[in-house]
């Protein structure tokens, strides 16, 4: 996914990780609430303590909440531990879950030897948000940035 031309519709992120890449997927996809900035970054009404990728195809991606609601964010389209994870994001430009949306998050990640992981992320499709299009990418690539969301995966990984 590196050192691809300019894609309106897409934005990549990447990072190493000094963590094996079981350990690096464990904490993605297992340990989200850890270093997901829930009080930040969440959709529901009650406090997010929690968010939770369910570990098979067709599993939901979504935020649990103190009072025990939850708010479905996506599902997953691609689960193939530990090196690629693809899951719908279906919030839509004001922050509400939206089923039809489907853009999609791709992950990969890379062993670089037994303690290292590159990780590759990408939010794509991103045309699903018509005229919002290049506010919602904006957004994802210098504002809520994904790389700030990496950044904060790598540091839990590697604790």
């Amino acid at each position: 996914m590196a050192d691809q031309e300019f894609d309106p519709n897409s934005v990549r992120k990447s990072i190493d990780v000094n963590a094996a890449q079981d350990v690096a997927w464990k904490v993605f996809t297992g340990k989200m609430g850890a270093w997901w900035p829930l009080a930040y970054y969440k959709i529901g009404k009650a406090n997010a303590i929690d968010a939770i990728i369910e570990p098979e195809v067709g599993g939901r991606w979504y935020e649990l909440g103190d009072d025990g609601s939850t708010c479905q964010w996506g599902s997953v389209l691609v689960w193939e531990p530990y090196s690629r994870l693809v899951v719908s994001w279906d919030i839509n430009a004001d922050w509400q879950y939206d089923a039809g949306l489907k853009t999609e998050v791709e992950l990969r990640f890379i062993a670089l030897g037994n303690d290292r992981t590159h990780v590759e992320l990408e939010h794509r499709k991103l045309d699903r948000y018509g005229s919002r299009r290049d506010e919602m990418r904006r957004i994802y690539d210098t504002e809520g940035d994904w790389g700030k969301f990496l950044e904060a995966f790598a540091r839990v990984a590697e604790a």
